[in-house]
């Protein structure tokens, strides 16, 4: 899919497979399709797993950022591969840094460089920042099937 930058939830689910309450990309600002890319997240005050994690001291969980991470990596390798419903598999995580909370409220700049990509096999760098302080950064991995290879509700049994 062609997209001009920045563009929004309608762009980032016309590549990506997930849909509320999963994406966890508000817009994406810059994507070179299969190189970099650049994206936002805004942490909204009211989501429901504030509730539980931490009632008295609200922190998006490190896990959600990783999947943040990922989804704007994922959108940055699917953008250019004009393959309709690829999915991109997180299969791995690798030298993942937590060095500052994410608050409600907070915007998160959500950044993935890919160092290496093949057919099946990619790996990013990506980085978490929040008014320019890194929150997170890893390097993952993902594994890219075509939409005849994901699982349908017939084939799942």
């Amino acid at each position: 899919m062609e997209s001009t930058f920045p563009c929004g939830k309608e762009a980032i689910e016309a590549v990506l497979p997930h849909r509320d309450p999963f994406v966890w990309l508000t817009r994406i600002i810059d994507c070179e399709p299969g190189v970099s890319c650049t994206a936002e997240l805004d942490v909204e005050r009211d989501l429901p797993l504030f509730a539980g994690h931490f009632p008295t001291h609200p922190v998006l969980p490190g896990v959600i950022l990783m999947e943040a991470l990922a989804q704007a990596a994922s959108f940055c390798l699917l953008a250019g591969r004009g393959e309709e419903g690829a999915l991109g598999y997180l299969v791995g995580i690798d030298k993942a840094r937590f060095r500052r909370q994410v608050r409600p409220g907070d915007t998160v700049a959500l950044k993935a460089r890919i160092v290496k990509s093949s057919s099946r096999l990619c790996v990013a760098e990506v980085e978490a920042l929040v008014d320019e302080a890194v929150c997170a950064t890893a390097v993952q991995r993902y594994v890219i099937a075509g939409a005849e290879a994901a699982p349908t509700r017939e084939t799942r049994g």
